[in-house]
């Protein structure tokens, strides 16, 4: 195998591939020398990251679908399957925000809104893909939460809640895939400088990047198969 691809032959799933976190880590995925399938909402955004992967020499299919919406994801899994017949990496990475408002004045549909994206689309994902990996006992799971799934986050509770959510869902995973050589993990990343949320006051220069998470996703799916990183927090080197 080529050293400078270690993922050569593997096939990586990234959901929210379009933009920002996602299109980084689907770049890094392919750069490495996965197969990325791209996912998203978006056909336009998806496309645009494809091609950035088709012009740096990568691999990369794109599959348009919702998290929150269970048979889109059940059509993307029996495409993986048929295409490839493997699956090794899925990357949950599809969020959105919401930062505005106290809980007591947030709309049902917007908690809704945040709960399902964030956390029940995660579980949409796994109910589909985890199967894939059992069947070649062999996977890694990442999970791409937040800094604020470990602390308070006012005017953002729901948010919050669901990267709590997040966080015991992995370390849960982690413990019943184990037995099936499946490791799953997950990233919680500070302020990053993405589409996701207006960072109000923030220094954009000193916020982390997207590639900063896209390299940590690359850490823990090339470490050694003996063990595995249940959890990266990342923190800008200077505070925004």
């Amino acid at each position: 195998m080529d050293t400078g691809q270690p993922l050569a032959g593997q096939v990586a799933v990234v959901t929210g591939a379009g933009r920002g976190i996602g299109a980084a880590i689907a770049r890094k995925l392919a750069k490495l020398g996965a197969t990325a399938v791209l996912c998203g909402r978006t056909q336009s955004t998806l496309d645009s990251t494809a091609q950035a992967i088709l012009d740096a020499g990568g691999k990369t299919e794109v599959i348009p679908c919702d998290v929150t919406i269970l048979h889109q994801l059940e059509y993307a899994a029996a495409r993986v399957d048929s295409t490839f017949g493997r699956l090794d990496i899925l990357v949950n990475n599809a969020g959105v925000g919401g930062f505005n408002e106290p809980l007591h004045n947030l709309a049902p549909e917007d908690w809704d809104r945040i709960l399902n994206t964030n956390l029940r689309g995660v579980y949409f994902a796994i109910r589909v893909f985890a199967p894939l990996m059992i069947r070649a006992y062999s996977g890694h799971i990442i999970n791409i939460s937040s800094l604020a799934g470990k602390n308070a986050l006012p005017n953002g509770a729901a948010y919050a809640a669901s990267k709590w959510g997040l966080n015991g869902l992995t370390y849960s995973i982690a413990e019943e895939l184990r037995p099936h050589n499946i490791r799953a993990s997950v990233i919680c990343p500070g302020s990053t400088e993405t589409e996701l949320s207006p960072h109000a006051g923030k220094d954009p220069a000193k916020m982390l990047q997207p590639d900063d998470i896209a390299h940590a996703v690359a850490m823990l799916v090339t470490q050694a198969p003996q063990s595995f990183v249940s959890e990266i927090l990342i923190r800008p080197t200077q505070k925004p």
